[in-house]
C-alpha cells in the first residue's frame, strides 16, 4: 500500500494505491499539515510527497516516519517521470503540475493539455513527444470571489453553484453568472490562445481539482474530468522511482 501526498496551497490530499490504481482519497486543509496530518490506518509500505508548500515538507516527512515507518519520496523534476522537460527553468515547475503532466500522458497520451481548478488555475501543456512544454497560471475561481467578499463592503460570500440564469435577478445570482458564466470564458479563451501556438494533433483537454466538474459541464472544450489525476501522476512516478527509497 503507497500513502500519496499532495500539498497544496489550501488542502492536503491524501491516497491510497496499489501497484495498479489509487483506492481510496481523503484531504484536510494545508494550515493543519504542519501540527495533526489527519492519516488512515494503514499498512504503508511506501510513500510519495508533491509539495508547493515548502515549509509544510519536513513536518509531513516526519509525521510520515514515525507513524508508517517508512521514508517518503520527494516529487521533483530530477526523478524518472517518464515524461521529457523542455522548459528554459525547470526548477520552476511546480510538483503538483509535474504529477498533472504524468498522471496525463499515462491516462489519455500526448499530446494533452490539463486544466487545474486549485487555489491557482493551472494549465499544463505537453506536447505530442511526451515534453512537458509549459503553460498558464490564472487567479483560481474561490480566490476571485472570496477577494470580492473581503474587499467590498456590500458583496456576500457564495456557494459556487450552476447559475440559474445569465441576468441574476439578486446580488447572489448576479455573482454566480459572473464566477462561473464568466470563468468558462476565462478558461476558453486561454485555451484558444494555447491551441494557436500549438503544431500538429490538436490535445486532448483534461480538468481536474475542485471546480473542474463544475466549470466543465458546460464548457465543451474540456473534454474529461478526471478527480484523481494528480494523485495517479503520484502514483506512477512512485512506481518509476521505489528502489530509491526500498
Amino acid at each position: 500500500m503507497i500513502l500519496l501526498v499532495d500539498i497544496g496551497n489550501t488542502n492536503v490530499h491524501l491516497g491510497l494505491a496499489n501497484d495498479r490504481r489509487v483506492l481510496r482519497c481523503w484531504e484536510f486543509p494545508t494550515r493543519d499539515a504542519t501540527r495533526h496530518p489527519r492519516f488512515v490506518r494503514a499498512k504503508v509500505t511506501g510513500a510519495i510527497i508533491g509539495s508547493v508548500v515548502p515549509a509544510a515538507v519536513a513536518p509531513m516527512r516526519r509525521a510520515i516516519r514515525r507513524v508508517y515507518g517508512v521514508e517518503p519520496l520527494l516529487v521533483s523534476r530530477k526523478l524518472d517521470l517518464g515524461i521529457g522537460i523542455r522548459f528554459p527553468r525547470p526548477e520552476q515547475i511546480g510538483a503538483d503540475r509535474l504529477c498533472n503532466a504524468v498522471g496525463v500522458v499515462h491516462r489519455y497520451g500526448a499530446p494533452a493539455i490539463v486544466v487545474a481548478f486549485g487555489t491557482a488555475l493551472a494549465f499544463d501543456v505537453v506536447n505530442q513527444r511526451a515534453e512537458f512544454i509549459g503553460g498558464v497560471i490564472a487567479p483560481g475561481l474561490s480566490a476571485m470571489t472570496e477577494y470580492l467578499y473581503q474587499k467590498t463592503a456590500l458583496l456576500p460570500k457564495i456557494k459556487l453553484v450552476e447559475p440559474r440564469h445569465a441576468i441574476g435577478k439578486s446580488t447572489v445570482e448576479a455573482m454566480e453568472t459572473g464566477a462561473v458564466i464568466g470563468y468558462r470564458g476565462l478558461v476558453r479563451e486561454i485555451l484558444i490562445a494555447i491551441w494557436r501556438e500549438l503544431d500538429g494533433k490538436r490535445p486532448i483537454v483534461v480538468g481536474t481539482g475542485a471546480y473542474a466538474k463544475l466549470i466543465a459541464a458546460k464548457l465543451s472544450d474540456i473534454e474529461r474530468v478526471d478527480p484523481l489525476l494528480t494523485m495517479e501522476g503520484l502514483r506512477i512516478i512512485y512506481q518509476r522511482n521505489r528502489k530509491q527509497v526500498e
